[in-house]
This record gives C-alpha cells, structure tokens and sequence, in this order.
C-alpha cells in the first residue's frame, strides 16, 4: 500500500473563490489549500491531498471537486508518491 500526494489546481467561477475553498475545505478537507493570482486578478486554488492508493483514487478526488457549485475546472499540476 502506498501514500499518494497530489496537488490539483482548482479554477473557480468567477466571484466565487471563497465559497469554493470552504466548500472545499468542509466536503474534501485537503491536507494543505492555497488561494494563487496567475494573471489580472484571476485567482486560483491549489490543494494538495494526501491519501493511501488502495482506499482513494485521484480520479474519485476529481470527480468531487468538479460537482462543487463554485468551481469551473479542475486540473492535476502534481502527483508523486510518498
């Protein structure tokens, strides 16, 4: 059995960031959870979530990002074992 650790960046709707990061935070509770601007005032979230490979898969992780009401697109940036 292995720790996984991966970081998704989170684009949310626009307006939206922080009802996203607490949904987020009270739905998925992440290890770790960061608001980023990447370009004009567009902001992102980044949260990293660290999970045994036989129990959770990060696909499973994905899928409960996207159903969260303030968010728009999700994306893998990292993904490693630990």
């Amino acid at each position: 059995m292995s720790r996984v650790a991966i970081i998704f960046k989170i684009y949310p709707k626009e307006g939206r960031i922080e009802e996203a990061m607490r949904e987020i935070k009270s739905k998925l509770s992440p290890a770790a959870m960061q608001e980023f601007e990447i370009a004009f005032g567009i902001k992102i979230i980044k949260a990293r979530f660290v999970f045994d490979d036989q129990n959770t898969k990060s696909s499973a992780i994905e899928e409960q990002l996207k159903a969260i009401s303030g968010v728009n697109e999700v994306e893998v940036e990292e993904e490693s074992l630990m």
